[in-house]
């Protein structure tokens, strides 16, 4: 699929709406501007995909609305060379937009079909993103520490296991709460076992399920 300057022209305005809402990083917005959200769904949605909404990308899941993707990756405080680790990859809309900020991307789907197509994605666009066929609340232990963790789906609570693969230092942001409704949190870690959290707002999130489903 192409990219166009109609659909470049369709993502600056959709920046441009962006800002109408609030102020931002404008590193952020440069990066939604950068990446193209269309190639990432399906040939049908073409007229629709530079709207703020949500999307469905199979498998029960969703792409996100550029303002929540804008607003998580704002939250995370992305720099260069940050190695950061995505618990949802769904469409892998969310990753390309941290990897355009710079960040060294690792990245988990729990959906074996989503995994699939996702990773044959990166690899046909040549997104340097490492993506892996995994249990969202068991992160990579293997690749820990990270100085960022992304969570893209609604969870009760966070795991152990994420909070013990963060940097001192680090953040993580998740939409925390039970189906329906959640709150966004930024967790910085600040020593071990020692943590600030913040609240930022309400959102609705499809939920994070635990182990590897096959379809």
């Amino acid at each position: 699929m192409t990219d166009n300057y109609r659909h470049q022209g369709m993502r600056k305005r959709l920046v441009e709406s962006l800002r109408e809402r609030r102020e931002w990083d404008e590193s952020v917005l440069g990066a939604i501007e950068q990446v193209p959200r269309h190639i990432f769904m399906d040939s049908s949605f073409l007229e629709f995909a530079y709207q703020d909404k949500a999307f469905p990308i199979g498998s029960g899941q969703t792409i996100s609305q550029p303002y929540t993707v804008a607003f998580q990756t704002e939250l995370l405080e992305v720099e260069k060379n940050h190695k950061v680790l995505e618990v949802g990859t769904g469409s892998g809309y969310q990753a390309c937009v941290l990897l355009q900020l710079g960040a060294n991307v690792f990245t988990v789907e729990r959906q074996y079909n989503l995994y699939k197509k996702v990773k044959k994605f990166f690899e046909q666009h040549n997104y340097r993103i490492k993506v892996f066929y995994k249990d969202g609340y068991q992160g990579l232990p293997s690749f820990a520490p990270f100085d960022r963790i992304l969570i893209t789906a609604a969870i009760p609570e966070i795991p152990e296991a994420l909070i013990q693969q963060l940097k001192v230092g680090g953040v993580l942001v998740a939409p925390l709460g039970e189906s329906g409704y959640q709150t966004m949190i930024r967790l910085r870690k600040t020593g071990e076992g020692e943590f600030i959290t913040e609240r930022h707002g309400g959102f609705v999130f499809v939920p994070m399920l635990p182990g590897k489903a096959e379809d």
